[in-house]
């Protein structure tokens, strides 16, 4: 085994909160670092953290703090205990961040050992097609965000977006956009293009944004309205917040 070491934030054990696979138990191993920064994200990215917060018992909130950056074979060693003391409770693991593809270098050599446990279930922002492309042999599933100008602040990143899902597109993706009170039809629609464009069966969840306080922040006709528009080109699309945040999990 390859005792590559990366720089983690977080492993912890929950339930996935959002898109397709909402409600099922998940491993989540969230990597350091991010290529955008969206208004909406509540995580600090800059800086490397010192330590990575590693849970002792699945689920239970104990803790450890082990330094970064983490070797390959710790983690292996955490999940194989996991999976012996915890058999079946999680459905697979979640490759999250930041933008974990940041690390596909590193993933290359994760991702075999990791999927001898569990199939991988990656998160992503969606505009690096070339980082996926060494690494998505080895994925089971994509989450793939569409950044909307009027939520994240990003803009231009329409192309990238397309070229990024037309190769996800050979494995199970759907793809994600927050939407607010901001959001602008002009958005949903060249969302819905964009997905269309690859395939129109695509799974496309809108994602009503979640304010700091914990409330939904667009009202829920302007939710009905952009299912609406998002219809128009898209044969799947789902209207589904992040039921983690008001659950009280991680």
């Amino acid at each position: 085994m390859s005792d590559r070491r990366a720089n983690l934030v977080e492993v912890f054990s929950s339930i996935q909160g959002e898109g397709l696979l909402v409600g099922l138990r998940q491993i989540f191993i969230r990597f350091h670092g991010c290529n955008l920064k969206c208004n909406y994200c509540d995580t600090e990215f800059v800086t490397v953290p010192f330590s990575c917060r590693l849970e002792g018992t699945p689920g239970r909130g104990d803790f450890l703090e082990v330094t970064n950056p983490v070797s390959l074979e710790r983690v292996i060693s955490h999940l194989d205990g996991w999976q012996r003391g915890w058999p079946g409770i999680h459905h697979s693991i979640s490759i999250t961040g930041g933008e974990p593809l940041l690390s596909h270098e590193m993933l290359m050599e994760w991702l075999p050992e990791l999927r001898r446990i569990l199939p991988i279930y990656l998160e992503t922002n969606g505009v690096l097609p070339s980082a996926l492309a060494p690494i998505i042999e080895m994925l089971d599933h994509i989450s793939m965000d569409i950044k909307l100008p009027s939520t994240s602040g990003c803009t231009d990143l329409w192309e990238k977006h397309e070229q990024f899902l037309r190769l996800a597109a050979q494995k199970d993706v759907y793809v994600k956009i927050v939407a607010g009170h901001e959001t602008e039809d002009w958005e949903i629609q060249r969302a819905g293009e964009t997905v269309a464009a690859v395939d129109r069966g695509i799974p496309f969840i809108i994602q009503p944004v979640t304010l700091k306080n914990g409330q939904i922040g667009v009202s829920a006709i302007r939710m009905l309205e952009f299912q609406e528009v998002a219809c128009r080109y898209l044969a799947n699309v789902r209207v589904i917040p992040q039921t983690h945040k008001f659950a009280g999990l991680l």
